[in-house]
């Protein structure tokens, strides 16, 4: 009877955190407890609920999977392929993508129940093994889109028009893993190997059989993931799941599974999960920065990990073989603490709401007069979400100046927020929390056009005006596309540059962002046509991926140094890329190579008056930014009438508009001589 009293304990503990939270949200954040975000709660967490569900019995062993994210990639690659390039119906796509999975988990199972070698060295090296297989299936580029509506249905529709349709997915696998664990001969042999696995194995468990198992599910379950994730963004790539099996971890350990073995059930691992899936809700739709959730999960993580190894290493509650001991109580003090930080959390997020209210509500009136115009004829304060590809890329980084200012001189309210890297499924998770807030106009950098214009749609539907910048969706899920300058443009100035530094004849190399990027392949196609059609004397040698990192720019350009000696020419066309590159040059002292491309300026002026850099391009950035708000506000309020070739964007003047496309103007050539005028 204790031992129940103290598995209620620790679910009362989980479900206290839970009610903290409701009450921090509402107060914070818009429509957090309307029935539409609960069900996005829901949707949101099924995928990473699976992958919850699935490590619970291999950390109850005392082992670990970390192979479990990337086994999510290699899988929807395998399920793309047999649909897309096999032509096998969905169905067996779906067999052979957990084919893939049972493979992948006896692999680990093979080498960590029979060979003995440690979990954690075994799924770190599966972990990089599945990755890279699905990465060179694919180039890392392929991405398999376009599945029928009754498939999609799975990850996108909604029974009901209320309940999400992979919700009772998720429900079945947790009652089914609940039985196995906690009902089944099965589930207390894996209680007592966690518990003591030489004790196990003299009691006659076959310990290496039980260990095998817990790997195979977790690799067939973490393929099925797949599936239901490959039908939510309508997107198979190699990357689905890249990161979510660390938050997996974190949700089964948050909810009471112990890492040292031995104790955990799946209900606490399920109330783990809703607090994790629930924190990051609320932040969104309190518009506080996505990096913070990452910030509190980690903090959250670490301090239940330390009381989990302080109350193991006290030695106060012994672990049983029994499943209703796998529980200890979680103190009232713990409990507090943890509330406490999410009141306060709550605290932090109403004040500075409120702050920001009160500034730019007093910005209003000013802002009338810079604009040298009257004001619109609805004056109720609009809600603009704005979404990079990344936050942290300098390029984005000087976009957001731009953006904030065009914000205070319309008077709205401006929410900012995107990836920390380049992550299409977080840009999802955004655009669906702008939708539950009901914000006027939503425009995004678009990471990948097939998996975010299923969701664009939907927000289109919703009735919110939806404009792409920078990068563009599907035509037909958004409103408008702010376009910095024409893909021919940027193609024509750059192939022209290389061509002139060159002597219209020799061998140039690429570096560019994510070889996934649509806006930079729409590029690189033009290139291609630019050298055929004007230039056959160019060599286009190879291209190569940065990912929008400055490190990987630097180490991708010294290999192509190495592996192409004759190319003459770097063109970098992400922009921390061209300052990579630079320096890889420099480094190598390659006085023969030339390194042009689109970035900032001040990323660049070192290089540029070393003469290491001869010619950066690019659009103001600014200026785009404050382009895409002024558009947005128009649109929200319906002052973009069809058949427009031009409006008045602000300090801008007259901006030309060409069907759904907002023209910001041809791109700047920036060298040594005009390079020092630019300052962004």
């Amino acid at each position: 009877m204790p031992r129940r009293r103290a598995g209620s304990a620790q679910s009362a503990a989980l479900l206290a955190v839970l009610a903290c939270e409701a009450v921090a949200f509402s107060l914070t954040g818009d429509r957090f407890l309307s029935i539409g975000n609960v069900m996005e709660i829901a949707r949101f967490s099924v995928e990473l609920g699976l992958l919850t569900v699935a490590l619970t019995p291999v950390i109850v062993t005392g082992g670990i999977d970390l192979s479990v994210g990337a086994m999510m990639g290699l899988a929807a690659v395998v399920f793309g392929m047999a649909a897309h390039e096999w032509h096998l119906p969905l169905v067996v796509a779906g067999l052979a993508a957990m084919a893939a999975g049972a493979l992948g988990g006896g692999l680990n199972a093979l080498l960590i129940a029979r060979f003995g070698i440690p979990p954690l060295i075994v799924t770190l090296g599966s972990l990089a093994l599945f990755r890279g297989i699905a990465e060179g299936l694919t180039e890392a580029s392929v991405s398999y889109s376009h599945f029928p509506a009754r498939f999609l249905y799975l990850g996108q529709g909604y029974l009901g028009g209320v309940l999400p349709a992979q919700v009772p997915v998720l429900a079945v696998v947790a009652i089914a893993y609940a039985v196995l664990l906690h009902r089944s001969v099965i589930g207390r042999a894996l209680y007592a190997i966690g518990f003591n696995a030489e004790g196990a194995r003299y009691a006659g468990i076959p310990v290496e059989r039980r260990i095998a198992l817990a790997y195979i599910l977790s690799g067939i379950v973490a393929s099925f993931a797949a599936v239901v994730y490959v039908a939510h963004l309508g997107q198979a790539r190699s990357d689905a799941g890249t990161g979510y099996e660390l938050s997996a971890i974190t949700a089964a350990v948050l909810g009471g599974v112990s890492v040292a073995g031995g104790r955990g059930t799946i209900g606490g691992a399920i109330l783990g999960l809703l607090v994790l899936a629930v924190l990051q809700n609320g932040l969104q739709l309190s518009a506080m920065p996505s990096e913070l959730t990452g910030v509190v999960t980690g903090t959250l993580l670490v301090a239940t990990i330390l009381a989990d190894r302080r109350r193991s290493s006290t030695g106060r509650t012994p672990h049983a073989l029994s499943t209703d001991s796998e529980e200890i109580p979680v103190k009232n003090s713990q409990v507090v603490i943890l509330c406490a930080a999410i009141l306060a959390g709550a605290l932090i997020t109403s004040l500075s709401n409120v702050w920001l209210v009160r500034n730019l509500t007093g910005l209003q009136a000013p802002a009338a007069r810079v604009a040298g115009a009257t004001a619109p004829a609805d004056t109720r304060r609009l809600v603009i979400a704005m979404m990079p590809k990344a936050k942290g890329d300098p390029y984005f980084v000087s976009c957001r100046v731009g953006a904030e200012e065009a914000a205070r001189e319309l008077g709205v309210e401006l929410l900012w927020d995107g990836p920390t890297g380049l992550d299409a499924a977080r840009q999802n998770e955004l655009v669906e929390s702008w939708i539950t807030r009901g914000v006027d106009a939503i425009a995004v950098s678009v990471e990948n056009r097939a998996s975010i214009s299923t969701v664009l749609r939907k927000a289109k539907g919703r009735g919110i005006r939806v404009l792409t910048w920078d990068a563009d969706a599907e035509p037909d899920a958004r409103d408008f596309f702010v376009n910095q300058a024409t893909p021919e443009g940027i193609a024509n100035t750059l192939t022209d540059e290389a061509a002139r530094l060159l002597g219209g004849k020799g061998t140039f190399a690429i570096i560019t962002g994510a070889l996934s990027a649509a806006n930079q392949n729409e590029w690189i196609k033009h290139i291609r046509a630019r050298l055929t059609e004007k230039y056959p004397g160019l060599t286009l040698a190879t291209i190569r991926p940065s990912d929008d990192d400055r490190d990987k720019a630097f180490a991708e350009t010294q290999t192509v140094l190495r592996a192409e000696p004759g190319v003459r020419l770097i063109m970098a066309i992400a922009a921390p890329a061209v300052p990579g590159a630079a320096e890889a040059v420099q480094q190598a002292g390659r006085h023969d190579v030339s390194v042009i491309g689109l970035s900032l300026p001040n990323m660049n002026k070192p290089y540029v008056h070393s003469g290491v850099v001869q010619t950066v391009v690019l659009w103001n950035t600014g200026n785009l930014g404050y382009l895409t708000v002024q558009a947005a506000a128009m649109a929200a309020r319906n002052q973009i009438p069809a058949g427009t070739t031009e409006i008045t964007a602000g300090r801008l003047g007259v901006v030309q508009v060409r069907g759904p496309e907002i023209l910001l103007g041809p791109p700047l050539t920036m060298n040594k001589e005009n390079i020092d005028r630019f300052d962004f």
